[in-house]
């Protein structure tokens, strides 16, 4: 099939365009040709940008069996989708985001048909939403997908710090995890999202419907920072704060927080199975993110630079919290 891949170098796409070159699709990638990594021989690559209208009107002058969409966030991104690819595509794939789904202290297992998309705290989220509502009442002949905390390349943090919490960890100083450390996460390798994914193409019992795609396993978030000093080499100094007081510090961390990562979250993939066959995902977690620190590693020899703009506002929390009850 003739596949467009809109994205395509990122932390989930990558190997999706890999696994779709490999099994014999013709492969288009649409994006600023601004990357870090190759790609592979054999895909065609177009260079543009989505917010020029020009550039990206012209991909809507061909047909594609299959649109696979990774850089909507916005509704008028999604507008934009609409008004290019009606009636030029025979599937659009939206990747969406598991953070639309409601979450619970009490109901962590998630399903398509059992859980609602309900963000009521994070922005990201509700844009998301807003977009597949969008979405579904076009004529576009849509699928939509929403993955949770794939890995590939970034290191999975609780309040996207990203490569901070390597460096602080590396410079034997703490870091911050909300609540006791104990809530179940789910990390997913992009290469394990990948095969289901690429099963979708071409999938009629895939049309109009939501799917998530995820490890059928979770981690707490202990073991996840536990895992990734070991593989940095060190012993990761971890120190809890209460979610509620870490809001209070930066409101803005309710999204990520509330809306995302305190609760245990944990997914009922039987839809995707269904659909696209039987699959496994890694469940050894020192395997799960040892592509993710080998990359850190790579950043850190390359001295990329990262963020240090939180650094101040956790140092002090985390002296707040070691303070209490001296």
């Amino acid at each position: 099939m003739k596949i467009l891949f809109v994205g395509g170098t990122g932390q989930i796409s990558l190997p999706c365009v890999e696994l779709a070159l490999a099994a014999g699709h013709e492969v288009h990638v649409f994006n600023r040709g601004q990357r870090d990594e190759a790609l592979p021989k054999g895909v065609m690559s177009i260079v543009g940008d989505m917010k020029d209208s020009a550039s990206y009107a012209q991909l809507g002058r061909q047909d594609w069996d299959v649109v696979a969409q990774f850089m909507v966030f916005t509704p008028e991104q999604m507008q934009q989708d609409i008004d290019v690819f009606t009636g030029r595509t025979g599937q659009y794939i939206f990747i969406s985001s598991a953070s639309v789904y409601q979450k619970h202290p009490y109901a962590y297992m998630t399903s398509e048909a059992g859980t609602p998309a309900v963000n009521p705290y994070w922005p990201y989220s509700q844009a998301k939403i807003a977009c597949e509502e969008l979405m579904k009442a076009s004529t576009l002949p849509w699928t939509n997908v929403r993955p949770s905390h794939t890995t590939r390349s970034g290191l999975p943090t609780m309040l996207n710090e990203g490569d901070s919490v390597a460096y602080r960890m590396l410079a034997g100083k703490p870091v911050l995890v909300a609540g006791d450390g104990t809530a179940i996460w789910t990390l997913t390798r992009s290469e394990d999202f990948a095969k289901p994914f690429v099963k979708l193409f071409g999938n009629q019992a895939a049309l109009r419907e939501d799917f998530h795609i995820t490890g059928d396993v979770g981690f707490t978030w202990d073991a996840i920072y536990l895992t990734i000093g070991k593989g940095l080499g060190v012993e990761a100094k971890i120190v809890h704060v209460p979610t509620d007081t870490l809001i209070r510090y930066k409101p803005d961390w309710i999204g990520p927080l509330l809306g995302d990562k305190t609760y245990t979250t944990l997914f009922d993939n039987s839809k995707i199975k269904r659909v696209a066959g039987d699959f496994s995902c890694e469940t050894d977690l020192t395997k799960i993110l040892s592509e993710p620190v080998r990359h850190f590693k790579k950043r850190q020899a390359a001295k990329t630079p990262y963020s240090t703009e939180l650094e101040p506002l956790i140092d002090r929390i985390i002296a707040d919290q070691q303070a209490l009850g001296a």
